[in-house]
């Protein structure tokens, strides 16, 4: 099975769960690396690691894939 296959291939309900909740830490990260007021930088820090924990748990949410047949 080819990445792309893989990618639009059905996901399994727990895997489509964590995906959109990796895009919402991600844009949620987002939105506060973006502010234009100065936060501290433990803040800037934390944001910094949320946004690639949301991106890697949302990629690698896409890339699985149900294989059973019914």
């Amino acid at each position: 099975m080819g990445i792309q296959e893989r990618l639009q291939s059905p996901t399994p309900p727990f895997f489509s769960k964590l995906r959109n909740w990796g895009l919402i830490l991600a844009a949620a990260s987002a939105a506060i690396l973006t502010t234009p007021v100065v936060l501290p930088a433990i803040v800037v820090k934390v944001a910094g690691y949320l946004a690639v924990a949301g991106t890697v748990a949302s990629t690698v949410s896409q890339a699985v894939v149900d294989n059973q047949k019914h």
